[in-house]
């Protein structure tokens, strides 16, 4: 039974969200995902979510999202927003503007359908999905539901270890189904964007990594997307397939956080809370409320998968790999 996902309000936080299309349809074609990246980027910054990275397949998405407290606007910063988003001429924009005019205030009801989607995960969530669906039935001429269900959520600790194993796993999406051997390739992907000059995602991936210097904050990352799997940097190097790797992790052998990576981890997805033992018991305690009287503390290890400091609050006994 998949556990209830945990949204933490009032303070900043990052979630690895997941969305699903309906019944694992594969009905993102190249022209669907770049529409999806781009109402991703207007509504990250219309909402004040910065996305960190992210990856777009042909039947689901992945978004590394950290979602900051949200933070009282001007009248004036309000409107720039609106305008920004909707545009000069857009209806919510004339409302605004009306408001300011001739009561010298945007209207409360105004006010509030704009700032109840900001800082806010599932507004976010919501809102991207549905602008998306609204845009493929019209193109399409397609009429019904998108997306399969609820989007799913793992809170990710906001540290350097979390933060680069999730988007690693993320960025390393196209490898394990086998359309690229080197992410860069992959344009869907945010590790690809970054390199390609998006100035958002370098920041989100410059969060947690240790140079100031996007030039070597991405060689870096790219150690930890390829050296530490195996490929010593060079795509054309030949790294450990799925089945060996699962083979030597059945007899014990340890294996490089990368190496681990290229497989399906439900954790990374089921998790519901994933980070260091203190910041996944914290966790715990705060929400002891969802879990049986029995259950003492909420970090459990992923089982099976040597990722050192890493726990989740989710204990997945069966196909913990997928």
């Amino acid at each position: 039974m998949r556990m209830a996902r945990i949204k933490l309000a009032g303070e900043s936080a990052v979630y690895h969200c997941i969305s699903r299309i309906v019944g694992g349809q594969r009905l993102l074609d190249d022209l669907g995902k770049e529409k999806l990246v781009g109402i991703l980027g207007k509504l990250a910054e219309f909402c004040d979510v910065e996305v960190i990275t992210y990856c777009i397949l042909s039947n689901h998405f992945h978004l590394l999202l950290r979602v900051p407290i949200r933070v009282e606007l001007s009248d004036t910063e309000l409107l720039a927003k609106i305008v920004k988003f909707y545009g000069k001429k857009g209806i919510l924009t004339a409302l605004a503007q009306e408001g300011l005019k001739l009561r010298g205030k945007i209207d409360a009801d105004i006010r509030e359908s704009v700032v109840s989607r900001m800082s806010d995960v599932s507004a976010f969530m919501k809102e991207l999905k549905q602008r998306f669906s609204r845009w493929y039935n019209k193109t399409l001429g397609r009429f019904g539901t998108l997306w399969a269900e609820r989007f799913t959520s793992v809170v990710v600790e906001d540290s350097a270890a979390a933060l680069r194993t999730v988007a690693a796993y993320i960025d390393l999406n196209p490898i394990r189904a086998g359309l690229v051997q080197d992410p860069k390739d992959y344009r869907f992907c945010g590790y690809a964007a970054a390199l390609t000059g998006a100035t958002t995602i370098r920041q989100g991936l410059m969060s947690f990594l240790e140079p100031a210097d996007w030039g070597k904050a991405a060689a870096q990352y790219r150690m930890v997307l390829f050296v530490a799997a195996g490929s010593a940097n060079r795509s054309d190097k030949a790294v450990l397939d799925p089945q060996t790797i699962r083979a030597e992790l059945a007899r014990g052998g340890e294996l490089s956080l990368g190496q681990v990576l290229r497989l399906r981890v439900r954790h990374m997805t089921d998790g519901v809370v994933l980070g260091s033992r203190d910041f996944v018991n914290e966790m715990f305690t705060r929400h002891r409320d969802r879990f049986s009287a029995r259950r003492k503390d909420g970090a459990r290890p992923i089982r099976g998968v040597p990722l050192p400091g890493i726990c989740v609050m989710r204990d997945l006994r069966v196909d913990a790999i997928g």
